[in-house]
């Protein structure tokens, strides 16, 4: 169906005019100027004709069927002019036309009216508020933009029909190829999704730029957005992260985690690559619209100045790639037509005054070495530089097999050179920065695309234990899920809980103590208190009866003075745990794209730094693993600066263990494991605390922060 969008033969225009400042007007002139082959009809009452094409007062008159019916018409008539482009035969219809959701309930209202029109007729809508389509490869601008670019492999997707219009004058100046435009508007219909789609099977089109402001299906957009990206690169700038379902966190993981941060996660399990900026969609973009994917992350530099090369050294090793020495052997044979000044280490150093020749050289030197995966030549316009000499054999020497990007640095210097570059398909930017970010996002992607297979694993466990938990509370109205009763879920899921009971006198607190064994660890056990250390609710390694009897009164006296409404079920008494590293093991629910896990490590590490990872469940044991080494202080889970290295499997079974639950619980909006505590391979790492949250939790009411 979208083929009649993309490709349409017939075309009608509602609201075309002969008035140069309507958009009607600029439809059927951008139409004509691009060489559309397919059939024009120009819709308004008032007039015979259009730039020379005939005009029908009204689409009945026209005696034939449409593909596509264009809407630029108020928004009072656009109703009827679906209804006659549905009755026309059109299959598609775009709306171009503001003035409806975006800007009142009213305008909302009558935009549900043309999805409900459009679906009871089998008719797809694009838009309303949106710019339409432009297809470089069917010489087709069914826009009202001014600029049309040269046609080429990128294809975007974009929300703001105003960034189109820059985006289409931007690339025309740049000769940048462009395949497909597609401005998505108020996506009351069609969507991001369905437009991946689309261009994911577009085989004139190698990579898909988009930019968006939402999501709206998250499943859907994350299924599509794989399929597609194990085809073709997919970038995406997302911007303006929105607030849909948000709520009042009381948990860690709730708190850290943020709908940008659901996005985030949700494009790195599907492989879509994210811009940080207009800038970086385009750096990209060019990058893997016109060279090959790198093997790996290895890199190498040629410049003819100290300076840019440090920064291209600097660049790259601050984003992870490796800045590789290439071998002894490669090494003398540059130095063999290299002067003595210059340096074959990483990155060469032709020096400042080399012709063109010495840069070539060094090119096919490098070319040959297996250890190198990718290329950046830095040039500034030095007296010998020759940059338009330099371009033109850089061009002709590349042999395609590893990617080459360029940093021809300066302004009028290197000007006709760059334009050599482009039309050559090696891309060049303005810095090396520039140039290594869009390597390193190739990086990622060629990464993503060799990740082994996803083989989530399913642990035995003991739903009907969890089944009772929840409800009890379902049945007895209560969201919270306190320690004792969120240690018993976990203890179904194999987590391993130590020993400990509730006790609701001094007494009981003595007698589980004495038959659990010294030291213990006393916690208030509340419903209503979520965060226990804030009000003295935690005594630890208490060693004798009268200790824990001391403790137990004192913290309940305390409690309740600090939270008079707060209720208390009593203390819970468990097994003082060995030592060991302390780390916050989290999921929380995202309204888009479902459950969330984090993971960080205890103490400063999450509440200053707020250094943490999230990942979309369900995950493998590579992911989990990934989480891990997500963090800054991954080092230190590994033994750095004196520490021990901890049970790394460990963790990362415990968030298996969190995605299986989350996937099987989805009433279960919240969880903190909170610490849990691992230490060095072949100890058990266990729960020390643990909350839960189910749905329906009207912000909090009572709750004790």
């Amino acid at each position: 169906m979208l083929e009649q969008l993309i490709y349409p033969q017939a075309i009608a225009i509602f609201g075309a005019s002969r008035n140069p400042g309507k958009v009607g007007h600029a439809f059927v002139a951008n139409l004509l100027a691009s060489g559309y082959q397919g059939k024009i009809i120009p819709v308004n009452p008032e007039a015979k004709d259009v730039l020379g094409v005939p005009c029908y007062r009204d689409l009945r008159e026209y005696d034939g069927k449409i593909d596509l019916g264009i809407v630029v018409v108020p928004p009072k008539f656009v109703k009827q002019a679906v209804q006659d482009s549905i009755d026309a035969g059109a299959k598609v219809v775009t709306v171009i036309t503001a003035g409806f959701k975006e800007v009142s309930a009213e305008g909302a209202a009558a935009e549900q009216e043309l999805v409900e029109l459009c679906q009871k007729n089998g008719v797809r809508l694009q838009g309303p508020n949106c710019l339409g389509i432009l297809n470089m490869h069917h010489r087709m601008n069914a826009t009202f933009a001014p600029s049309v670019p040269p046609s080429g492999k990128i294809s975007v997707i974009s929300q703001s029909g105003a960034l189109c219009v820059a985006i289409l004058d931007w690339a025309a100046k740049e000769k940048l190829g462009m395949g497909k435009v597609i401005s998505i508007g108020n996506k009351a219909d069609l969507n991001e999704a369905d437009f991946l789609q689309a261009l994911a099977e577009d085989k004139e089109t190698t990579v898909i730029a988009s930019y968006l402001e939402s999501i709206k299906d998250g499943n859907k957009f994350l299924r599509i957005a794989e399929e597609a990206a194990a085809i073709k690169p997919v970038l995406i700038l997302k911007v303006g992260t929105t607030q849909a379902g948000a709520k009042a966190a009381s948990s860690h993981t709730g708190s850290l985690a943020g709908a940008d941060i659901a996005y985030g996660a949700a494009f790195r399990r599907s492989g879509v690559i994210r811009a940080e900026n207009v800038e970086a969609l385009f750096d990209y973009a060019l990058a893997f619209a016109s060279q090959p994917v790198p093997n790996g992350n290895r890199v190498a530099v040629i410049t003819n100045a100290g300076g840019p090369g440090i920064m291209a050294a600097d660049s790259a090793e601050s984003l992870g790639l490796k800045m590789v020495t290439p071998r002894p052997e490669a090494q003398a044979r540059m130095r063999k037509f290299l002067p003595a000044a210059a340096s074959v280490g990483n990155p060469v150093d032709v020096i400042g005054d080399a012709p063109p020749h010495l840069y070539i050289e060094s090119l096919k030197v490098l070319q040959e070495e297996d250890d190198i995966d990718a290329i950046v030549v830095v040039v500034t316009p030095q007296n010998m530089t020759q940059p338009l000499a330099l371009a033109e054999m850089l061009a002709a020497t590349h042999n395609g097999k590893k990617p080459l990007l360029t940093a021809f640095m300066g302004g009028e210097a290197v000007a006709g050179a760059k334009a050599k570059l482009m039309a050559a398909g090696i891309p060049n930017y303005p810095s090396p920065d520039r140039a290594m970010h869009s390597l390193r996002a190739m990086c990622d992607y060629a990464a993503w695309r060799r990740r082994p297979a996803r083989i989530v694993t399913r642990f035995p466990v003991n739903r009907r234990r969890v089944d009772r938990v929840l409800q009890v509370h379902t049945r007895g109205g209560q969201t919270q899920i306190a320690e004792v009763e969120a240690k018993e879920i976990l203890r179904a899921y194999e987590f391993n809980i130590l020993s400990g009971h509730l006790a609701r006198t001094a007494d009981e607190a003595v007698e589980i103590s004495e038959r659990i064994g010294y030291p213990v660890v006393l916690k208030i056990s509340s419903p209503d208190i979520i965060h226990k250390s804030d009000f003295g609710g935690v005594r630890i390694n208490l060693a004798n009866a009268e200790q824990v009897r001391d403790a137990f009164d004192l913290m309940m006296l305390r409690i309740q003075r600090r939270a008079p409404k707060a209720l208390i079920r009593g203390g819970f008494v468990e097994k003082m745990g060995t030592r060991g590293r302390e780390v916050i093991l989290g999921m929380t629910r995202d309204p888009q794209f479902g459950p969330m896990l984090m993971f960080g490590l205890g103490g400063i590490f999450v509440e200053v730094m707020k250094d943490v990872t999230f990942h979309l469940a369900p995950i493998t044991a590579d992911e989990a693993m990934q989480m891990l080494k997500g963090t800054r202080s991954y080092a230190l889970l590994q033994g750095a600066r004196g520490q021990s290295p901890v049970d790394l499997d460990a963790i990362a079974g415990a968030l298996q263990r969190i995605s299986q639950l989350a996937t099987d619980y989805p009433e279960i909006t919240e969880l903190d494991i909170n610490p849990f505590i691992v230490g060095p391979v072949g100890t058990e790492a266990y729960v020390a605390d643990a909350r839960m949250t189910l749905a329906n939790d009207d912000a909090g009411n009572d709750k004790h922060e």
